[in-house]
């Protein structure tokens, strides 16, 4: 049975089209090369010049990212354009399809932290953090906190907004959080799923905490990283 025809484009990227109606199928031509869905991960949060993209993607090197990125763009997922001055730089986003994907992204980084060979000690980037957050937030415990947290990462700043058991995420510094955090990805994952104990320096590599500890206690209190499968 024939399942899969494979085309080679002579002016751009392979193409992969497949005998299946599924929209899975349709998906997978757009996402299915390798990187393709983390490059998105990466603009979930907004616009990212090409080298910030690329440091938060260690292995990918930038003829290959150039590739997904011009994929991406002609399937209508990612868009390119400059900055205003006094900024004037080529950044790369996310259209507005291309960010209805970030659910899906979610959910299926929550399905695969189940696996035993998932790993929370490898890289991770600072957007992929937050939607950590994200996924893995218990959404009964989070009806019962309102708050703006503030997250200081090394050359990156978020703010999570806790509000009717929902947590919402941007890139920027808020004006005036409840609760602030700072330190690097691994600091987050100590402090947040290692549930390490809170420190005013961040010592032991754990997130600095600036603001009420009983606030921040709740508000580790609503991530739990998921069973394992099996």
């Amino acid at each position: 049975m024939k399942s899969e025809k494979v085309t080679i484009s002579a002016s751009g990227p392979r193409e992969r089209v497949y005998d299946d109606a599924c929209g899975t199928a349709l998906a997978l031509e757009f996402i299915g090369e390798r990187w393709s869905l983390l490059i998105m991960r990466e603009l979930v949060y907004g616009p990212r010049r090409f080298g910030e993209i690329r440091a938060n993607l260690p292995g990918i090197s930038a003829n290959v990212l150039t590739q997904r990125l011009e994929s991406l763009e002609a399937a209508g997922i990612v868009l390119r354009y400059r900055l205003p001055s006094p900024a004037n730089v080529q950044v790369y986003d996310l259209t507005d399809w291309g960010r209805d994907a970030a659910p899906l992204m979610r959910d299926l980084g929550r399905w695969a932290a189940r696996s035993p060979r998932h790993d929370p000690s490898l890289f991770m980037s600072a957007a992929s953090a937050m939607m950590s957050l994200q996924a893995l937030v218990d959404r009964g415990r989070a009806a019962a906190l309102s708050a703006t947290v503030a997250f200081h990462f090394p050359g990156e700043d978020f703010v999570a907004t806790v509000a009717g058991g929902e947590i919402r995420v941007r890139r920027g510094v808020a004006e005036a959080p409840d609760l602030a955090f700072t330190g690097d990805t691994l600091a987050l994952r100590r402090t947040i799923y290692g549930k390490a104990p809170l420190d005013r320096d961040g010592a032991g590599g754990t997130l600095a905490v600036a603001g009420a500890v009983d606030l921040a206690r709740s508000f580790i209190d609503l991530f739990t990283l998921p069973a394992k499968a099996g």
